[in-house]
């Protein structure tokens, strides 16, 4: 049963008497529990609504499109609490923070429902079978899942949690149901890497085609590691190392599947020193969101824009200068192609920043977790002419807060200048340098 805090007006739902307030308890005889429930019952031509008000029983009957929505709103979009995390991953990012941040920076989720709804990634340890049975009789997907290893053993000392190792026969029935996953590795250095890690594709080369693809990144290590599990970041060798391992594995599959299966995150290549690949090493770039090809992707859009911004003879009437904020991994990629939008646009002096990331430890250095501390610190008595980009990955998602607890606002107002978040799309980016909107 869930209450429901709104219903819209000239909805469905308002046009049969439903009212903020009253309880819901099923749809044509199907408890509903949270969000999953609540979509996966509503798609059917006809729905009878039991609900409660004040005490009492009522009946509604709505027809309506198969997938049209009735117009009910909740308190929360799960329709419940978030679920929590139950691991002690030696990984773990949040144990990493600071003291002082914001309390929902501290809430570990592990949450299968944002998984379907945000893309989350989940580790299945709060899945019990029931959970399972449920997911596949709605056919939900895709899964995204937090693999880090096949190794039964390995993963119940990587997470700290007794059943990690037995939930990993879930993904034999997601295998057997048909539903799409997607897999990460999170791999530490000395602990599921090397042996490990071949071990691990290998096995997971069986989920294929179901298991679409497997992104390998590396653990995130803050300078706020005090009595936590010792890891230590990759060197470049390793890192080396660690991309020709992957793509031995992956380029067997290909040869075999037609897929690579397996790719390394872009960091991987940063610190080993490496060009980044071409767009064919990602295909259709499906682990773009976790770090995969973000810098291919940028540098490819941002090539298209330059060309066509020759090709149409595009030109700045009068002067213009813009800065950039990224963080010390992409500084060298986004200096380069900032240094070839001003080849072609003479009028165009653009700053690029490298921000060494002192909020949480130098050893981080992608732009997504750049502080706007950090930003206000190392540029307040910098030229940044009209305006400054920032990454918008810098962000909560859908907000204006970098995880220092700083604002877009703020951090604009201390510079005095406008503060722009921008996305990794290489149009984008260019658009913005220029001024265009």
């Amino acid at each position: 049963m869930v209450k429901i805090t709104a219903v819209s007006a000239g909805s469905s739902a308002a046009r049969h008497g439903i009212l903020e307030g009253d309880i819901l308890v099923s749809i044509n005889g199907n408890e509903i529990r949270d969000v999953l429930d609540y979509r996966f019952y509503l798609t059917e031509r006809t729905v009878a609504l039991s609900l409660i008000r004040e005490g009492c029983e009522l009946s509604v009957t709505i027809k309506k499109g198969e997938y049209d929505d009735i117009g009910l709103g909740f308190e929360t979009p799960l329709m419940d609490n978030k679920h929590s995390c139950k691991n002690g991953c030696i990984f773990c990012f949040i144990d990493q923070n600071p003291e002082g941040l914001r309390e929902s920076l501290y809430f570990k989720d592990d949450d299968s429902r944002l998984s379907f709804i945000h893309g989350n990634y989940v580790t299945l340890t709060n899945m019990s079978d029931s959970d399972v049975a449920r997911i596949i009789k709605m056919r939900m997907s895709p899964i995204n899942i937090s693999i880090h290893t096949t190794n039964p053993d390995l993963r119940v000392k990587m997470m700290k949690n007794k059943r990690s190792g037995e939930v990993l026969r879930y993904l034999s029935d997601f295998k057997r149901a048909g539903l799409s996953m997607c897999g990460q590795i999170v791999l530490c250095r000395g602990v599921n890497d090397g042996e490990e890690l071949l071990a691990t594709m290998r096995d997971l080369t069986a989920y294929f085609p179901e298991l679409s693809s497997v992104s390998v990144v590396p653990a995130g290590l803050t300078k706020f590691r005090d009595k936590l599990y010792p890891l230590t970041d990759f060197s470049g060798s390793e890192a080396r190392e660690v991309i020709d391992l992957i793509d031995s594995v992956a380029e067997e599959h290909k040869k075999k599947y037609g897929s690579r299966l397996f790719f390394a995150a872009d960091e991987f290549y940063l610190k080993a020193g490496r060009e980044i690949p071409t767009a064919d090493y990602y295909e259709d770039y499906p682990q773009i969101e976790n770090g995969v090809g973000m810098l291919r992707s940028l540098i490819d859009e941002f090539g298209i824009e330059e060309q066509t911004l020759r090709e149409e003879g595009v030109s700045l009437a009068s002067p213009r200068t813009v800065s950039l904020a990224t963080g010390v991994a992409a500084y060298p990629t986004i200096k380069a192609i900032a240094e070839k939008l001003e080849r072609i646009m003479p009028n165009l002096q653009i700053n690029v920043y490298k921000i060494t990331n002192n909020f949480f430890g130098e050893s981080i250095t992608v732009s997504g977790l750049l502080t706007g501390h950090d930003i206000l610190e190392q540029l307040l008595d910098k030229p940044l002419g009209e305006g400054l980009l920032i990454p918008s990955n810098a962000l909560r998602h859908g907000e204006d807060v970098f995880l220092c607890g700083m604002t877009v606002g703020e951090l604009s107002a201390s510079l005095g200048v406008p503060v722009t978040p921008t996305g990794s799309d290489g149009f984008e980016l260019a658009e913005r340098l220029l001024g265009i909107e």
